[in-house]
């Protein structure tokens, strides 16, 4: 088919110019090319020729219906009108005979090579010409010439067509600051070995650890129901015997006489948590799940969230309203007790990070390069990385402003942080998130799969999942990259005669329920597969350091003997952040148990 003539579209012909230049299109917009083609009396070639140019101009390499109908009214009516004007003059036809171009072409003289849009459009502010592209996707020229420069893409600062990087993030002033402290830091170089040494970095359990992928959004309401009715059994189990408690009572008949209570709280409504929506859902032994309205005014002190596991002494006698006057809550798991395969630990600095690694104004990874550099000055022994690494809620990756896939980001994230930490030799221990665009975003979270590493680096690189129970030579560390503190921190409730720290509320929770995530129901952004829950969610020992970073303020303090680290986010908006850091050290050695976290500290990056 030439340009003059009509003839067949090629279908494959078409798939593959689209594919030799990288384009991707959706079905529709598929469609819609095979039809323009002989619209417009252009060859499968000519067509893609003119879909990059228009893509390089304005950054839009994925295709969609919307995108095409600019593409054709503002570009490509233009460019063969434009032609058409430069060839030389020939026997279009007998008079009469027009087509779409011809229109085109007598619409355009008339309007001095302007488009009917910029007739309509109002003027901006300093211009009287529309800008060719929408004002969800700027496009600046430093913008186009990074898009059609490939290469640049793979620098450490230009992962998007947004290369600039951010002047807030950039123009601080309080670099390496230490803004929280716990234990003896005075004078303290906050150096380590580079990893060298006898040093263990394993999953605890590892026959038993998310290793890889599985199927869900397959789960059944019964289920869920089930999961839940075994945590409550389990954890009353625990209860009974550790508060000498005979028996428990079924929720629904009524008693004259102070019985005790085994279940879960839960709200009466949709609603927030209040001390007046209040309810007990009973075990499945004892009250067959049966829920009934619990009064807290007898209780002098109390914090409860939605999906706790209680045991509760009070009054019921009518059967339809329970009176609490003595709360019992969850009890914590012991701690681990090291081996002697463990083996001794000397002193060892960690050091703990939390995305984004990039500021929300730019995808320049400055604050990850920042990173590496403190990681080569400092030489950690363990550095923990948690996401997200490509942030679902930047706004370039919800407007899917890259130029290049979320996944090849992704890999060269990770790649550079690697190749940045190997002559330092640190451990490094990569631990993913829900935000991470590139992910499963289901719960528990499996490890980042199909990154092959170089042979220098398979003894120093760990993949884990979300969350985790890290061992460092018999130290245990809980990990996740949820933001449980700010998921309870929203539902909790308490009642205090003494001042108490929120914080260390819900994080005693956390342990005294045995679950990275004791809240039902979840947090509406959380997707999570109860029966692999079950399996990988819990806690097996009380850990001896838990990192839960949050958007809420970062602290470092003893809960329980548990020393709990919220290093805060690595960039907080257009700003920098916080990252900690650990000293653990640990001697096989009987007698009375010492938290092995010995210093620890928050630090602006």
């Amino acid at each position: 088919m030439g340009p003059g003539g009509a003839g067949s579209v090629s279908a494959e012909r078409l798939a593959a110019e689209l594919q030799m230049f990288g384009l991707d299109c959706e079905e529709a917009a598929y469609e819609k090319l095979m039809e323009l083609c002989p619209l417009y009396r252009q060859t499968e070639d000519q067509l893609v020729a003119e879909l990059v140019a228009f893509s390089s101009n304005t950054g839009r390499v994925y295709l969609t219906l919307e995108n095409l109908h600019s593409f054709e009214n503002e570009f490509l009516i233009k460019r063969i009108a434009k032609a058409r004007h430069s060839a030389p003059k020939k026997d279009s036809g007998p008079p009469g005979v027009w087509d779409i171009v011809s229109i085109q072409e007598l619409i355009d003289v008339e309007a001095k090579e302007e488009t009917l849009l910029n007739s309509y459009a109002t003027p901006s502010k300093g211009s009287q010409k529309r800008s060719v592209s929408t004002p969800e996707t700027p496009q600046s020229k430093r913008n186009v010439s990074a898009a059609r420069s490939p290469h640049l893409l793979f620098s450490p600062s230009s992962f998007s067509p947004s290369v600039t990087p951010s002047q807030k993030y950039s123009s601080r002033s309080s670099r390496g600051e230490v803004v929280a402290s716990f234990g003896s830091t005075q004078g303290m170089s906050w150096s380590g070995k580079g990893g060298g040494g006898p040093l263990s970095v394993k999953v605890l359990d590892a026959a038993r650890a998310l290793t890889g992928n599985y199927k869900s959004m397959f789960q059944k309401f019964t289920d869920i129901r089930e999961v839940l009715t075994c945590r409550i059994e389990e954890l009353g189990c625990e209860l009974k015997e550790l508060h000498k408690i005979e028996a428990f009572s079924p929720i629904s008949v009524p008693a004259q006489e102070p019985i005790t209570l085994l279940g879960q709280i839960g709200c009466d409504s949709n609603g927030k948590l209040n001390s007046k929506s209040v309810i007990l859902e009973g075990d499945r032994e004892h009250s067959l799940g049966v829920q009934i309205p619990v009064d807290l005014s007898e209780l002098k002190e109390y914090s409860l969230f939605p999906g706790q596991i209680v045991v509760m002494e009070g009054t019921n006698t009518t059967g339809k309203k329970f009176i609490a006057t003595k709360l019992y809550e969850g009890a914590p798991l012991p701690f681990y007790q090291p081996t002697e395969e463990d083996g001794d630990l000397d002193q060892r600095m960690l050091l703990v990070a939390c995305g984004p690694y990039t500021t929300s104004d730019s995808i320049t990874y400055d604050p990850m390069m920042d990173l590496i550099s403190v990681i080569s000055r400092d030489q950690p022994d363990v550095c923990i990385l948690l996401g997200p690494f490509l942030d679902a809620k930047h706004e370039q990756v919800e407007n899917c402003q890259l130029t290049i896939s979320f996944e090849e980001v992704f890999r060269h994230c990770l790649r550079t942080i690697i190749e940045g930490t190997r002559s330092s030799g640190t451990h490094l221990v990569f631990v993913p998130s829900l935000r991470d665009v590139n992910h499963r975003p289901v719960y528990p979270q499996p490890p980042f799969s199909g990154l092959e590493l170089p042979k220098e680096d398979k003894e120093r690189v760990h993949f884990v999942s979300d969350p985790c129970i890290l061992s460092i030579n018999g130290v245990i560390l809980g990990l996740t990259s949820t933001d449980l503190l700010f998921h309870m921190g929203a539902e909790e409730i308490s009642s205090s005669s003494s001042a108490s720290d929120r914080f260390s509320r819900i994080l005693k929770h956390v342990l005294t329920q045995r679950s990275f995530y004791p809240l039902y129901p979840p947090f509406e952004e959380m997707s999570i597969d109860y029966e692999h829950f079950y399996s990988y969610a819990q806690l097996p020992v009380t850990p001896d350091v838990l990192i839960a970073p949050s958007e809420l303020r970062y602290f470092v303090k003893d809960v329980l003997g548990c020393v709990c680290m919220n290093p805060g986010r690595l960039t907080k908006g257009q700003v920098g952040g916080t990252f900690g850091r650990l000293y653990i050290s640990r001697q096989l050695a009987n007698g009375e148990r010492k938290s092995p976290c010995t210093a620890a500290q928050v630090v602006k990056i």
